[in-house]
């Protein structure tokens, strides 16, 4: 089986002020946060540079819909095309389109739990 999820693309959340969260993790834990929240950078285990993306969103994003949970966990994956055509023969609901853009492609399916999940194929290099 080929490769679906590769690691952790990131880790977002609901909080009634991000603005206070991001600052809240910037003066206790170090957090190097800018407007969209903080990003980890590691390599993969083949030396490959790679991110991982922590970010607070309002109470009231829509965002995460149609999932109610105040989390949405971004994986990171190989493929997204194929895996995608996978998932939906599988029986997965996928919810919208693709989206491309400079720094990767997405898509969102729902998991069994109704949590939205976003996949993510990134071009890490477009950060550096």
């Amino acid at each position: 089986m080929k490769k679906r999820v590769t690691g952790i693309g990131g880790l977002f959340f609901k909080t009634k002020d991000p603005k206070a969260s991001k600052a809240w993790y910037k003066k206790h834990l170090g957090f190097n946060t800018d407007d969209y929240g903080c990003t980890f950078w590691w390599k993969d285990k083949d030396g490959k540079d790679c991110s991982t993306q922590w970010s607070p969103f309002t109470d009231d994003t829509k965002y995460f819909e149609p999932s109610k949970k105040a989390f949405m966990f971004n994986y990171r994956v190989e493929n997204l095309e194929e895996l995608l055509a996978s998932l939906k023969k599988e029986g997965v609901t996928i919810v919208g389109d693709m989206e491309v853009y400079d720094y990767g492609k997405f898509g969102w399916i729902l998991d069994n739990d109704g949590n939205k999940i976003e996949l993510w194929e990134p071009i890490d290099s477009a950060f550096m």
